[in-house]
């Protein structure tokens, strides 16, 4: 071994110099299993995040949780699996099971097929019309069977959970749900890779939005929390990444996320003539809404208003309709200030003030074709 490689493994892999040759033998022979198992670049984004020379450092290629519990110890300081998400039966107890193996700030190393990668690689695969064909039957298979009850279970049947379609944005969404801090993401041979810390404990929700139908936390009346009703328009798990969209794209004109791509296709155009919004009318007829109101909020985004307004606006009930479609403010300072005007003149006069909010609103839906946010 040459002296430049020795010193380059003593700087990146720091030991006692008489375990350098052990070390050494050690790290050479998960390299190669490594190389051998994902190639070159894979191995590289493994070896930037994580000391593959430490004996605290656990490499595994497995979709089992018992071979989680079984063979990695606790506070381990990094996992790596090789084995791709899309061929675990149970993703979030998988998720949940390396958790509770690492250390804080431990480092978990996975990788996946994306919906898109998974679409490319089939279009690529076959002739063009075969290869349409073939697509169309593996995404209402893959994709639409597990989203319903009746189907569900025969999409397990067949498949028995193996070789899932999975979006980008419900892999990272699962791995926030599970405590987890995602700090790097690759695409690597039609594989997305991903580099995530254990920040806290997972949440363990046991009711995960899933179907087309779904009840979101928000913050009513008084601070509680209340489930609203929507369709779908967000791929599963997306409400979990939140702080991970703010961080990265912040908000564009309108208090909205630019480049979300937690929307889905079908999302868009649902979101375009308002039919994701009609399920709310079970809130209202719940009494947990009204129709015009300011809209109830995640965590997120009402941490991002100023203490006055978020204490104004827990006193009154959230509403259908807000002030956004009749002032039609473009940044979020912009729509504060709406929602405070409203809430100002609510106060003084609420029945006047809701039939004008009204009006004005659907002036600008049906006639400016203002959008559901």
């Amino acid at each position: 071994m040459t002296e430049v490689l020795q010193q380059t493994i003593r700087r990146v892999y720091p030991q006692p110099a008489e375990d350098l040759n052990i070390n050494i033998d050690h790290w050479h022979q998960i390299k190669e299993q490594i190389l051998a198992e994902v190639g070159e670049e894979a191995y590289q984004f493994i070896s930037n995040h994580v000391n593959l020379g430490n004996p605290n450092i656990h490499i595994a290629s497995t979709t089992t949780v018992f071979n989680i519990n079984i063979n990695v110890q606790e506070r381990s300081k990094a996992l790596v699996n090789l084995m791709r998400v899309n061929d675990l039966r149970r993703i979030n107890k998988f998720f949940e099971a390396i958790n509770s193996k690492l250390d804080h700030l431990g480092v978990f190393i996975g990788c996946a097929e994306t919906k898109n990668m998974r679409k490319q690689r089939i279009l690529a695969k076959f002739p063009p019309l075969v290869s349409r064909v073939a697509y169309f039957f593996d995404y209402l298979i893959k994709r639409v069977f597990p989203k319903f009850l009746l189907t569900k279970k025969l999409y397990f049947l067949l498949t028995r959970g193996q070789n899932r379609v999975l979006t980008r944005a419900e892999i990272l969404g699962r791995l926030y749900s599970c405590g987890f801090d995602v700090t790097e993401e690759k695409e690597i041979n039609g594989m997305l890779y991903f580099a995530a810390k254990k920040v806290k404990l997972p949440c363990y929700d046991l009711n995960p939005t899933y179907g087309p139908l779904i009840r979101l936390s928000r913050i009513g009346r008084n601070g509680q929390l209340i489930k609203v009703y929507k369709f779908r328009t967000m791929h599963p798990y997306a409400e979990y990444l939140q702080e991970y969209i703010y961080a990265k794209h912040k908000l564009q004109n309108g208090g909205k996320f630019s480049n979300d791509f937690r929307v889905s296709t079908a999302g868009k155009f649902m979101r375009a003539f308002w039919i994701d919004e009609l399920p709310m009318f079970i809130n209202v007829f719940k009494g947990q809404m009204k129709l015009v109101g300011v809209r109830p909020l995640s965590n997120q985004y009402y941490n991002l208003y100023p203490e006055d307004l978020q204490k104004a606006r827990i006193k009154v009930k959230p509403g259908l309709v807000p002030p956004y479609y009749a002032d039609l403010p473009e940044t979020l300072d912009e729509i504060i200030d709406s929602e405070r005007r409203y809430l100002e003149r609510f106060d003084k006069h609420p029945l006047r003030t809701q039939w004008k909010y009204f009006w004005k609103a659907m002036f600008n839906i049906f006639l400016r074709r203002a959008r559901s946010c």
